[in-house]
């Protein structure tokens, strides 16, 4: 009898887990944060590249983030590239390290920020959910093919969720970490 492959359900909900932590590196929370930039793609030498391929980005205090661009050429780029991307910032270039200051969030964008935190946490646990109906259904199948017990069909099913709410656990937990970085002024 072959045991079901719980190493692979676990990689694929912990990579689950590890995409909901990049999504909230970039979610602005009045803090500076290196995370904030990473999502930006500059149209630099006719391609577009991540902005941590161009530059160094660096949070020199709390409120402060700086990108040293590498190539003289690229800062005009890199600048318009940081001013379009949505996130509500202004760079002030300085030869070629541009000074990004991190602006007060609002209370109303506070509110959006912590709804849209709870989007991409909700969409974590989806995505784990289907990783468990996927395990679920692969018990499911072997237990047909006489490969598992019944009994056994059982135990693996209660290992899956149990694996299933230790990560769910986890997402809340980073979730409320989060919501209260967001809610602080």
């Amino acid at each position: 009898m072959a045991d079901p492959d719980l190493d692979d359900l676990s990689r694929r909900m912990n990579g689950a887990l590890e995409a909901l932590r990049h999504e909230f590196a970039g979610l602005r929370t009045g803090r500076a944060s290196a995370g904030l930039l990473e999502p930006i793609v500059v149209d630099v030498y006719g391609a577009q590249m991540p902005l941590n391929q161009v530059g160094t980005i660096a949070v020199p205090e709390a409120r402060m983030l700086t990108v040293q661009v590498w190539d003289k050429t690229a800062v005009s780029s890199v600048e318009k590239a940081i001013r379009a991307s949505g996130l509500g910032l202004n760079p002030a270039v300085d030869g070629q390290l541009l000074r990004i200051p991190i602006p007060e969030l609002t209370a109303e964008r506070r509110i959006e920020m912590a709804k849209i935190a709870h989007k991409y946490a909700e969409q974590g646990r989806i995505a784990v959910r289907n990783v468990r109906r996927d395990g679920m259904e692969n018990l499911k199948k072997m237990e047909k093919e006489g490969e598992l017990s019944e009994d056994d069909l059982h135990l693996w099913g209660d290992e899956v969720q149990e694996l299933t709410d230790q990560i769910i656990a986890k997402i809340d937990e980073i979730l409320a970490t989060k919501d209260e970085e967001i809610k602080q002024v």
